[in-house]
């Protein structure tokens, strides 16, 4: 059976709504995501990388995300079929390993806890897929990535890219189709 690894933060949660949110209330702001096209949040902001990293790094931020639209039915479905793996990378803020445990125990009951890696870079993945948003994390990979479509990544090329869940469905189960 194939592997797939599954970053959590923009492919299968929906951080950039909480982010935003956060973000607004505490500074008084009305950003959107139509202003995060081609950049994340930290980036437009640098001079407050102090206050970003206090609002990722807060116990409860990653706990109450919100699920993609069709993520959950769709990975659930793969699962018949692949190896899923959840790949974060928590390392990158490490206060937030029991938040996104506990969201991941919750939202995606029906996969193998065993089966989630908290981590940094993703090269040390064994996969045969890796879906993520980061180029960074799929350009260090060492099998076939798959960028998923996120607001700061809109204008980077990479040779698979998926929008949504509809389309990351229809790639894997054309692939059973063809073996």
């Amino acid at each position: 059976m194939k592997r797939i690894a599954i970053d959590m933060d923009e492919v299968m949660a929906d951080t950039i709504h909480k982010s935003l949110l956060v973000f607004n209330e505490k500074f008084n702001m009305h950003v959107t995501r139509e202003d995060l096209t081609g950049a994340k949040l930290d980036h437009l902001f640098p001079h407050l990388e102090e206050e970003f990293n206090q609002i990722y790094n807060h116990p409860d931020f990653f706990r109450d995300l919100p699920v993609m639209e069709n993520c959950r039915e769709t990975i659930l479905e793969l699962s018949e079929h692949y190896e899923i793996v959840i790949a974060t990378a928590a390392m990158e803020v490490p206060g937030s390993f029991q938040a996104k445990y506990e969201w991941l125990k919750e939202h995606f009951e029906f996969l193998d806890d065993q089966y989630f890696v908290f981590c940094g870079n993703k090269s040390v993945i064994q996969a045969d897929f890796l879906i993520d948003d980061n180029i960074y994390q799929l350009n260090s990979f060492k099998n076939q990535g798959i960028l998923y479509t996120a607001e700061h990544n809109i204008n980077e090329e990479y040779n698979v890219r998926c929008n949504d869940w509809f389309e990351i469905k229809k790639y894997f189960m054309d692939s059973l189709a063809q073996l």
